[in-house]
């Protein structure tokens, strides 16, 4: 019976392989030509779960109709990516690739809440395939017919993209934007056409991912978010641009977690480990462990430099008079709001939680855009902050402060394990590796119920008595503007000079004797430290943590905070995440769909303010200053 779990089990992992691969070659297509890391992928998958669910209840009742269903949900889906690519995309192609992240998630945020919308918070359950909504047996057994149509569907369309790609004149040109866009462009090729119809086949693939699920699982709008990542740790394994890669590499994740199933639990060493438990994370640790030993994935290649041509950086200086009245004038604003708590009763509050994301972002843009690494996992040093003070706080051996000075060094003393490693990456793949280490953090805390709570997380956490009431406020203020400063007087100081250095050239940085790895690892101990002690003062403003702090969403949060304000400027984000939070505080307040309003609002700043809004403003000070 143990050998027929296992053969069921790979089974079912060939049939999600096939389906994991359908979104990853879409974004691995996307990526490899355009070279934007599109957050909305995840979106077209669920649209297309959506979209096929209204068409199959038209035309499918019949097995003809209902993949004639599925294909037309698929093209509604391309269209759709073409649209965004000529509408959105297509303006931001010179602007700085996390800029273009940026304005992929604000669409994620528009998506969702058009598809809630139009279809409704209720999960949407389609029906089964006709003709395919049997089971076979396979020694005492069932495994669904459909899953055996996956099994076929996903080798198919790897043999259509290869055929395309090889075979095809618009193959030819797509493998060569791949290799070098610019050459391309001076070939004549029209880009912006071919830019579209690769968008276009890459979201006809996710919502073809997304359609063939209909009779597997309900339409969700937390669908987006959950596949995204997923369909980057298969694209980022098999090599970014890698179409054979993309399904290796979900063959050889879906397998794993179908190995992790039919394992069970067992006995090891006296220890009874559950193995199921390890679908949560098992891809994450795989991935982590092909890019520590081979940073361009599994059948990756080191990909092309693309040259962004405008305005250079300019050199960061010190504050003038101007900016250090700004700055004391937003301190008094600062000091001065408990003593309105009458007239504003919420005002402390709102800027208790302003206060917080400053430092979070501070933290964030110290590794990212003084040292050129960005991460899509900083929650994990986030909730590790948070974590630890609540727990040192619960001992009742350090007491408040004790958990406060803790915590942090416990948040950089991750940071010296995961930056260690990651460090030995550049550009996305450093991204991605960060993305894996805060994942598998989150799933130990989410797990760990004698500990950490599990799901429910830790509660009662409030501030000592000597803390109470406005004076936690005040405590906060402080800290936050010390740890404003202590960065600042580091970002002039020789290790500062360094560290940007090393971001501008790492070869010219090192041959003029500076050890790059180990400046940017002091930064990423940093920003791990800084992380941790924002994660700290959020438990005893809120009271309690929970695993939400260490999610996907919260460490975008933190990229979206730093790119608002404005990467290449040290005001950056403190502009970024005074906005993002007053901003996410007022849409919520005011209407059902504020995600929608939330991301159209960040889309109408990436385009009028490509550089941030700090860094823009700051340019138009610089432009002043040379006039006159």
């Amino acid at each position: 019976m143990q050998l027929t779990g296992f053969i069921v089990q790979f089974l079912n992992g060939l049939a999600e392989a096939s389906s994991l691969f359908l979104v990853a070659a879409g974004l691995s297509l996307i990526f490899g030509v355009s070279r934007i890391v599109n957050f909305a992928h995840g979106s077209f998958y669920m649209l297309g779960i959506y979209v096929a669910y209204s068409i199959v209840q038209q035309w499918g009742q019949t097995a003809f109709g209902f993949w004639v269903a599925l294909v037309a949900a698929s093209l509604v889906v391309a269209a759709l990516g073409a649209l965004v690519e000529m509408v959105l995309l297509r303006r931001i192609y010179k602007a700085p690739e996390m800029y273009q992240l940026l304005a992929t998630f604000a669409l994620v945020l528009v998506f969702n809440d058009a598809a809630l919308w139009i279809w409704g918070p209720d999960d949407l359950l389609g029906p089964l395939a006709p003709g395919l909504n049997g089971s076979v047996s396979i020694l005492g057994r069932y495994l669904p017919v459909y899953d055996l149509a996956l099994m076929v569907i996903g080798p198919a369309v790897l043999l259509a993209l290869w055929l395309l790609l090889t075979r095809t004149r618009w193959g030819t040109m797509v493998r060569a934007a791949t290799q070098d866009r610019e050459m391309l462009g001076a070939l004549g090729v029209n880009q912006g056409w071919l830019f579209t119809s690769v968008f276009a086949l890459g979201a006809f693939l996710a919502g073809l991912g997304g359609a063939i699920q209909i009779p597997r699982q309900p339409a969700s709008l937390m669908l987006d978010l959950s596949v995204i990542g997923d369909a980057f740790v298969v694209v980022v394994v098999g090599g970014m641009g890698s179409i054979p890669g993309a399904y290796l590499a979900a063959l050889i994740i879906a397998q794993l977690k179908a190995l992790c199933i039919a394992l069970g639990v067992m006995e090891i060493g006296g220890m009874s480990i559950a193995f199921p438990k390890l679908t949560l994370v098992v891809e994450f640790i795989f991935m982590a462990f092909v890019l520590v030993f081979r940073p361009w994935g599994l059948r990756g290649k080191p990909l092309a430099t693309i040259r962004h041509i405008g305005r250079p950086d300019a050199p960061l200086r010190t504050a003038g008079t101007g900016f250090k009245w700004l700055a004391m004038s937003l301190i008094a604003l600062f000091a001065v709001l408990p003593l309105l708590s009458g007239t504003l009763p919420y005002a402390t509050v709102l800027a208790q939680d302003i206060l917080v994301a400053v430092l979070f972002a501070v933290s964030l843009h110290f590794m990212m855009g003084l040292g050129g690494m960005a991460s899509f996992g900083h929650a994990a040093y986030f909730g590790i902050g948070a974590y630890a003070t609540a727990l040192l706080f619960q001992s009742q051996w350090t007491g408040m402060g004790g958990a406060l000075f803790l915590a942090p060094l416990a948040a950089a003393l991750a940071a010296i394990v995961f930056g260690w490693f990651c460090i030995r990456l550049s550009g996305v793949y450093l991204a991605m590796l960060t993305l894996a280490f805060a994942q598998i953090t989150w799933s130990i805390v989410y797990q760990w119920d004698a500990v950490t709570g599990g799901s429910n997380g830790i509660i009662g956490i409030w501030p000592e008595e000597w803390l109470s009431g406005d004076a936690y406020y005040y405590f906060t203020l402080a800290i936050v503007i010390m740890a404003i400063v202590a960065v600042r007087r580091m970002v002039f100081a020789p290790f500062g000079y360094a560290l940007r250095a090393s971001r501008d050239s790492a070869l010219r940085a090192d041959a003029t004797g500076i050890n790059v790895k180990r400046v940017q690892w002091l930064a990423f101990i940093v920003a791990g430290l800084l992380a941790g002690l924002a994660g700290g003062l959020y438990v005893f403003s809120k009271g309690s943590t929970s695993p939400e702090v260490i999610t996907v969403a919260k460490s975008v949060d933190a990229l979206i905070m730093v790119m608002l304000g404005g990467i290449q400027t040290l005001f950056g984000p403190v502009v970024g995440a005074a906005s993002f939070t007053i901003l996410q505080d007022y849409f919520i307040g005011i209407t059902e769909y504020w995600r929608a309003l939330f991301g159209a609002v960040i889309l109408l700043i990436v385009l009028a303010f490509p550089q941030g809004i700090a860094g823009h403003f700051g340019l138009l000070m610089q432009d002043k200053e040379k006039r006159s």
